[in-house]
């Protein structure tokens, strides 16, 4: 096999110190601190900046999460890394659990189940991924999402089971 022309691509992924948002957080309820993340009174997780997604929507029970495909984003098949998908819709359906959680209340993945439709390309440009809650309880709370394009077609869906971690 003939060696392949090697072409350099860079990218500079900048972000703050995650200990901000954390100490931040410890005084506001799951819905303020999502909310204070959209406002930029509190930084994005770094995950966020390497991936190029951001929340752009939240509500009680509900976010949306924002973002762009990109080369940068590649597996060796030439096609964006299904962990991209998995990623924005771990971290939406996660959201949108923590939306509803008070002030000092937390929760962690436990499960993470995720289909995905079809492949996702540096072409197919701005992803929409929408969450909402299915149940949440005192020790264990679900939710779904979907992972769509800008015009709504259908590139992965999920749910998700959440541990509460109270004090």
């Amino acid at each position: 096999m003939p060696d392949a022309p090697q072409i350099s691509r860079s990218r500079l992924v900048q972000w703050e110190d995650p200990a901000i948002a954390a100490r931040a957080g410890a005084a506001l309820n799951g819905l303020e601190i999502l909310q204070a993340m959209i406002d930029g009174k509190i930084p994005s997780p770094p995950i966020s900046h390497l991936l190029n997604f951001h929340l752009s929507e939240a509500e009680v029970g509900r976010v949306v999460f924002t973002g762009e495909t990109g080369e940068f984003q590649y597996n060796p098949m030439g096609m964006v890394h299904g962990g991209v998908a998995a990623t924005m819709l771990d971290s939406a359906m996660a959201c949108s659990i923590l939306s509803t959680l008070p002030q000092g209340i937390f929760s962690t993945t436990v499960e993470l189940h995720i289909n995905m439709v079809r492949p996702l390309f540096a072409e197919t440009g701005r992803l929409i991924c929408s969450a909402e809650i299915i149940h949440v309880g005192k020790t264990v709370a679900t939710a779904q999402g979907r992972l769509t394009d800008a015009t709504g077609k259908l590139y992965a869906h999920g749910t998700i089971t959440c541990m509460i971690l109270r004090p």
